[in-house]
């Protein structure tokens, strides 16, 4: 959603500059990079991590999400990316299944979706709707037995290589669509999502007060990242396009070579 259909990122960037600047310290590319596709309970304690801050992992998760409800209803900030209107709409005149999904709370999907359309999709799924979120497989798993069809016939489109870690987790054709240059790989998205799941600083961001209607996703623990080799087999399986332009029916319909298809961005 955010980076992908959306132009979003940089509200979200704000909000994370905000905070880091309330520690005295500057939010940089190399933090935002790690982050994106996180979820609050993962990009949390990366951001402190990388800020070298001890600060309350709640009240950051708190914050984050506060500020970016405010800036994502703020009329005019969130914009379409190009291609997206194009290519939802093609999607639903060809009577293809649609599901958002997104590591992004219901509060911040549900302003996206007066954006796009909420016609435009058959189902959403928020981060907040699921056990895991983003890099593990949950959310798509989700929409796939939402949608009735098996993952295998899923493409997935994402914009950052947390997300795409996701889809090849969940077993569905995945194709990333870059939102910012110099994304980390799979292989680094995997290991500091263990690194960050292993501090108490994942479950008090896990546990955070949120908005009304959230729920926190708990922090399984241990056992989450694969071995290299299947890191390594994952990446084989990745699609890379340089923009949504490039996502025609025709290369999902290639992509899946089954029918009937789902598309979850």
């Amino acid at each position: 959603m955010d980076g992908l259909l959306v132009d979003t990122e940089h509200l979200w960037t704000i909000a994370e500059e905000e905070l880091a600047a309330s520690y005295g310290r500057p939010f940089t590319p190399r933090m935002k990079h790690a982050m994106l596709g996180h979820g609050v309970d993962t990009a949390v304690p990366l951001m402190l991590s990388m800020l070298g801050v001890d600060g309350d992992p709640a009240h950051a998760a708190r914050f984050l999400v506060d500020r970016a409800v405010e800036l994502f209803r703020t009329p005019g900030l969130v914009v379409r990316r190009p291609g997206a209107p194009e290519l939802l709409t093609a999607l639903r005149a060809a009577g293809m299944p649609t599901a958002l999904v997104s590591s992004s709370f219901r509060s911040l999907m549900d302003p996206v979706l007066d954006i796009l359309g909420r016609d435009l999709f058959t189902v959403t799924v928020a981060g907040d709707e699921v056990a895991r979120r983003k890099p593990f497989p949950d959310p798509y798993l989700v929409a796939a037995a939402a949608l009735a069809v098996d993952p295998a016939r899923c493409a997935v489109l994402e914009d950052s290589t947390t997300g795409a870690l996701a889809g090849l987790r969940a077993g569905c054709r995945t194709v990333l669509v870059p939102s910012v240059p110099g994304l980390p790989s799979l292989a680094e998205v995997a290991a500091t999502t263990d690194a960050a799941l292993a501090t108490d600083a994942a479950r008090a961001a896990a546990g955070a007060k949120l908005p009304a209607g959230a729920r926190a996703a708990p922090v399984p623990a241990g056992g989450h990242r694969p071995a290299a080799e299947d890191i390594a087999e994952l990446a084989a399986r990745l699609r890379t396009v340089p923009s949504l332009h490039d996502v025609t029916l025709d290369f999902l319909r290639a992509l899946t070579a089954t029918a009937p298809q789902a598309t979850a961005p």
